[in-house]
């Protein structure tokens, strides 16, 4: 065979690639284990939203290529939805593109901005996807602090004026993954003032917008004023609507951007299923504030029941007020590291963590453990943690 590719020197295995194949590898020899490592959700979408797949479906129209840049309903769909959930005015032709989920968009637009060399700051905690890209394009990684005492917000005063001058991409994620953190319109126009001075194309990634706790609203970094001259946004309909596996998304904002995106899109897919763009119209336009409120009371429930049983299990973590996961810390008394926190559930209490060393070098002294597992598991899980740590 030949010598691969370079950039696949510079790219590591997909952490829940390595996890999948760890939790399989037990399974296969006919261990129970618990999951607490995915953020996939385990509840489904609407009722209706299926029967419009369905109904989509049957249309023998349906079923040809919808476009490299979706079918136009759908770009209008995401348009009304920006409009009524944040008051941002969005052209669905220029200013709305349809992805294949938001992680296939964050890729493509580090290929369509990043040369080798250039440089992309990625915040030191963070979806991987957003270093990953980088480094597929062959750009220079600099990591934005992310202080656990200023609540993980990005730390821009770290990065240095030479470095801030050389950048071409910023990536944000508020509602946060991993760590729930959640962010201001205030801190959103620093950001914007940000990219402005030092001409940079502002990138936040916001498919936690919607999964949010005790009374939280998350903003969109496209609601300050002027936000469309360098920012992009991503949505998703994989937590908000529960569709992770249907694969919808959408990048919005800059008309110039999204424009280069469609020039990396149009080369490497052709577009969804029409049927799953319907069923994306249909869970946009008729999803209540009662429904998602229903659906997050249960995500709720089921992050009080990790917090309430956190310190047994030789853990702590802050309340999140958003996002499907839990932060937390090992305590120091236990005299393992987050590394092998993970390791030793993973063999001997059969509970599936994510390393927080997998979303950046912030996170090495933390673990991610999800809600997204039915509440009888999720307690199962945490009495294994609990009973574990205790025989230690």
């Amino acid at each position: 065979m030949p010598v691969i590719a370079k950039r696949l020197n510079n790219l590591p295995e997909y952490v829940f690639a390595r996890i999948g194949r760890q939790v399989r590898e037990m399974q296969s020899s006919g261990a129970d284990v618990i999951r607490m490592d995915m953020g996939s959700p385990d509840l489904p979408p609407a009722d209706f939203v299926m029967d419009s797949l369905d109904t989509s479906a049957r249309d023998s129209s349906h079923h040809s290529y919808s476009g490299y840049k979706g079918i136009p309903r759908f770009r209008e769909a995401v348009a009304r939805y920006y409009q009524k959930r944040f008051e941002v005015d969005l052209n669905p032709e220029t200013e709305v593109m349809p992805l294949i989920g938001s992680k296939e968009g964050i890729v493509n637009l580090t290929l369509a901005y990043i040369d080798s060399g250039d440089t992309v700051l990625v915040p030191a905690i963070g979806y991987p996807a957003y270093a990953m890209g980088t480094r597929l394009a062959g750009g220079d990684i600099c990591y934005v602090d992310m202080p656990e005492e200023k609540d993980f917000l990005l730390d821009m005063s770290s990065v240095s004026p030479e470095i801030a001058d050389k950048a071409k991409l910023l990536w944000c994620n508020y509602p946060n993954n991993p760590t729930g953190a959640v962010a201001s319109l205030e801190f959103y126009e620093e950001l914007v003032a940000f990219c402005k001075k030092h001409d940079i194309l502002l990138a936040s990634d916001n498919p936690y917008c919607d999964v949010t706790f005790d009374g939280y609203r998350a903003p969109s970094a496209l609601q300050v004023d002027g936000a469309k001259d360098v920012a992009v946004e991503f949505m998703s309909m994989s937590k908000t609507f529960n569709m992770a596996g249907w694969r919808l998304g959408a990048a919005v904002g800059n008309a110039e951007a999204l424009s280069n995106l469609l020039k990396v899109k149009s080369n490497v897919d052709s577009g969804h299923f029409i049927p799953a763009y319907d069923a994306g119209v249909t869970a946009m336009d008729n999803i209540t504030d009662e429904w998602l409120a229903g659906r997050n009371a249960i995500y709720q429930k089921r992050r009080d029941i990790i917090l309430d049983n956190l310190a047994a299990a030789g853990l702590s973590a802050a309340r999140s007020k958003a996002s499907l996961y839990i932060w937390a810390k090992v305590d120091p008394t236990l005299s393992i590291t987050a590394e092998e926190y993970v390791e030793q559930a993973r063999q001997h209490a059969h509970v599936s963590l994510a390393p927080g060393a997998a979303y950046g070098p912030g996170g090495d002294a933390f673990i991610r453990m999800s809600m997204t597992i039915p509440d009888d598991r999720l307690e199962e899980g945490m009495n294994r943690l609990i009973k574990w740590n205790q025989s230690r």
